[in-house]
């Protein structure tokens, strides 16, 4: 009567992916799901969910993704659709196109930036 979709094992074990201190990749990263960072990334992400760059976390490249906290370094392009919290520990060097910022003191903020506006048809574009 009520067929219920299985669900996957990521939803069982949760939706977080998680690079630990030490590793090094390079290369691209494509996730559908929430992404923590402590080690490096030489490349670009993509992800629909939440992308945490820890504080020996770093990421040289382009990032795309929902939302964001960055407590690590950061160097290239990012689009956050949603918030970018850049915390006090991080450091972030290039181009930032997002919907909302929050840049707490003693953060390294040396980006350019353009904030997401809604037009009438409720979809975002940015305004510049």
């Amino acid at each position: 009567m009520f067929d219920k979709k299985p669900k996957s094992y990521t939803d069982l074990l949760g939706k977080t992916n998680r690079i630990v201190e030490g590793t090094t990749i390079h290369g691209d990263i494509v996730s559908p799901a929430d992404f923590r960072l402590d080690g490096e990334l030489i490349g670009n992400f993509t992800s629909k969910g939440k992308l945490v760059i820890g504080p020996a976390g770093s990421i040289k490249g382009d990032i795309i993704c929902n939302t964001a906290d960055i407590e690590g370094k950061f160097e290239g392009k990012i689009q956050v659709e949603e918030i970018l919290n850049v915390k006090e520990s991080a450091s972030i060097i290039g181009e930032a196109v997002i919907g909302k910022l929050s840049v707490e003191p003693g953060a390294t903020f040396n980006a350019t930036c353009v904030m997401l506006t809604n037009n009438s048809k409720g979809t975002k574009s940015a305004n510049e």
